[in-house]
């Protein structure tokens, strides 16, 4: 019996709803995350009785990203990213569950169980940008990706918003008030999970196999059941392909196939990079402008910030995070225009600039503020072009697992950035952190310059 050919026309309804119903998903499962930071140290401090574990709710998140995003994408590779998405969202849910357990049961243990959860959840939601870009056209990848990045806005806003009317929510059903923004985070996650197992179909990941196998003149003997398994690509057999299957997941099929191209160097390089001078300088900051306010020493006085503090420091935070989302579909446009690799130097002329003005204006907040923006700015150009170029530098057969390592890498990055810049930050200061930030900028940005010269050296005419 003949294979049924894929048409482009097919292809592009698929996309068009793929990148819908990401969006969606990143709209209602964000909730959570933005609930989550928004509340988080102020339960680990009522629930510890400490407020040396005011940190430790986003700590745990964050590692809770990094450590799931590897087997997150082994799952991904092996059922689709509707399972991985599903998979990893659902476990978010349960994290809410806990932390209305945590809140009910005044349990400390279950608040970072939760906060766990709502980590992988956050995994789940980094993977989402790749699948935008599965059945994308060349042209229009960095767009696709964009738009889900710039979803996440959305739920990130809208989370530290949901403390008052998750309050009436919290009386309602007779639970404490704190724990309604996580019921109402729980509904936004089951909303989410529903949209993408019941509308993710064909899934787009194992449909781009399907498609790659055709175009490749193998369709006929490849479904979408069986094309995880056959997308080496190399026909190098069953055995072979079983074997890929099983070590799926390896950090070390990752890491080889990231350093077998050049490019897909420079994109781990540019997304790690950008988001560890992001975390490490965007954590200090608040300390930093609670001491240029109210004098030095106030930050470590054990005293509540003042409320203009407080005001000025909210609307920093706030600048820097519409820096960082508002303007993606922006940078996803500009990754498609100009490239990907001149879009991370771009990205990263804006981080180094950022770093600068921050660090060199540190005796003002209106320059402190601006430095946030262009931070903001620089790691979103960064990271859409860093994570569209990754997914076009390695075969099909790895790529899903080197995103999974690069996101983990990642999260890894922003809990070392954001735990060693308090160290830097109490030995050379503010600027010293922010030109640390700057030292490795410039690395990735001589790293972008060296892969594009590299690049046009080896399209030259011989």
């Amino acid at each position: 019996m003949a294979p049924t050919l894929i048409s482009d026309q097919r292809v592009r309804l698929v996309q068009r709803r793929t990148v819908v119903l990401l969006s969606a998903a990143q709209i209602f499962g964000g909730i959570g995350t933005g609930a989550t930071v928004s509340i988080g140290s102020i339960l680990a401090v009522e629930l510890s009785g400490s407020s040396a574990w005011a940190g430790a709710v986003a700590t745990v998140m964050t590692l809770g990203a990094a450590l799931a995003a590897l087997p997150l994408a082994s799952l991904a590779d092996r059922r689709g990213r509707r399972i991985g998405q599903v998979a990893g969202l659902s476990v978010a849910l349960a994290g809410t569950v806990l932390m209305v357990l945590a809140v009910v049961s005044g349990l400390f243990i279950l608040l970072v169980l939760g906060a766990a959860g709502i980590g992988v959840g956050t995994a789940a939601s980094l993977q989402a940008r790749f699948a935008a870009v599965d059945l994308a056209d060349p042209e229009h990848r960095g767009r696709a990706l964009s738009a889900v990045v710039w979803a996440v806005t959305v739920g990130a806003v809208a989370g530290p918003n949901l403390i008052q009317p998750g309050t009436v929510v919290g009386q309602a059903l007779g639970l404490p008030p704190v724990a309604g923004p996580f019921v109402i985070a729980a509904a936004g996650l089951l909303l989410a999970n529903v949209l993408l197992f019941a509308g993710l179909r064909p899934d787009p990941l194992l449909l781009a196999r399907e498609l790659a196998l055709q175009q490749a003149g193998t369709g006929a003997a490849a479904t979408p059941q069986q094309t995880p398994a056959a997308s080496g690509g190399g026909g190098t057999g069953a055995r072979t392909n079983g074997q890929a299957n099983r070590v799926g997941g390896s950090l070390v099929r990752g890491l080889r196939a990231i350093r077998g191209s050049r490019t897909a160097l420079l994109a781990v390089a540019a997304v790690v990079g950008a988001h560890a001078v992001m975390v490490g300088v965007m954590s200090m900051t608040p300390l930093h402008l609670q001491e240029l306010v109210e004098g030095p020493g106030a930050s470590h006085a054990g005293h509540a910030a003042s409320g203009d503090v407080l005001v000025i420091i909210g609307f920093t935070i706030s600048l820097h995070i519409a820096g960082m989302f508002a303007l993606s579909p922006v940078m996803g446009w500009l990754t498609d225009r100009a490239g990907r690799a001149q879009t991370i130097m771009i990205g990263f002329t804006l981080l180094i600039t950022a770093v600068a003005v921050a660090g060199f204006g540190q005796a003002s907040t209106g320059a402190v503020a601006a430095g946030l923006v262009l931070l903001g700015l620089g790691w979103s150009a960064a990271t859409v072009s860093g994570s569209t170029l990754l997914a076009e530098s390695v075969g099909q057969d790895a790529r899903v697992v080197v995103q999974g390592v690069s996101d983990m890498l990642m999260g890894a990055a922003g809990a070392v950035g954001g735990a060693v810049s308090g160290l830097v930050l109490s030995w050379i200061g503010y600027l010293g952190l922010n030109l640390l930030g700057g030292v490795v900028g410039a690395a990735v940005l001589a790293a972008a310059f060296v892969t594009v010269a590299a690049g046009r050296r080896g399209s030259a005419p011989a």
